[in-house]
């Protein structure tokens, strides 16, 4: 049954943009909220139901409900997709919990692993910082790929990226340019245009790309 001041999405749907409502008195419940961040989260990064569900380890109907604030979920699924966004869990009640704005550290090969565009083709994606605001100004990635990466997606985002290699070598595409990429190297480029790794030259390869929002939304 719809409770008052909710909107039902079909749990078959990928996506949805139909917006929360909010109940009489201008103050969302807890399940609204929660709903409400972990879809905007999802959306800011263009992922579907489908592709968080499969991260989180969660059915894609129990994600949709949750997102429309229809059931109240358990810490575990929380702490799940989460992760699955890149985010830690405080980040889901941030309109109940003010952060304490400390620094934040983060061990080596302990960053949030997170579900981006290009984890299907063998990239893996590990979150070096998380919880910046109601707008987020950088996203810090310490970035994989191994012999199971065959395709390279095409990436274009706001603001400006930042790539320093750190193993072995590829061959990166920025709009018609072709940069080879060894240990040491930097690239700096606006994220606007169309990018992504062209040919891997030597396996594995890992890189830092760091990419700064600025003042304007991720």
């Amino acid at each position: 049954m719809q409770k008052q001041g909710q909107v039902v999405i079909d749990a078959k749907s990928t996506d949805a943009a139909l917006p929360l409502s909010t109940p009489p008195g201008g103050v969302p419940t807890l399940e609204l909220a929660v709903g409400g961040a972990i879809r905007e989260l999802r959306q800011r990064h263009k992922l579907t139901i489908a592709q968080v569900s499969e991260q989180a380890n969660i059915s894609r109907g129990m994600l949709s409900k949750i997102e429309t604030g229809q059931i109240t979920p358990g810490l575990d699924s929380l702490s799940r997709i989460a992760r699955a966004l890149g985010v830690s869990m405080s980040m889901l009640f941030r309109h109940y919990d003010v952060p304490d704005g400390g620094a934040q550290h983060v061990k080596q090969g302990q960053g949030m692993e997170v579900v981006r565009r290009g984890t299907k083709s063998g990239h893996s994606y590990e979150l070096l910082a998380y919880d910046q605001g109601p707008v987020k100004l950088f996203e810090p990635f310490m970035i994989s790929m191994d012999e199971q990466s065959e395709t390279f997606p095409i990436f274009q985002h706001p603001g400006t990226e930042f790539i320093h290699m750190v193993e072995g070598s590829m061959e990166y595409r920025h709009g018609q340019a072709l940069y080879v990429l060894e240990p040491g190297d930097t690239l700096t480029f606006q994220g606007e245009i169309a990018h992504g790794p062209e040919r891997l030259l030597q396996k594995p390869i890992r890189f830092l790309s760091i990419i700064i929002y600025g003042g304007s939304a991720a």
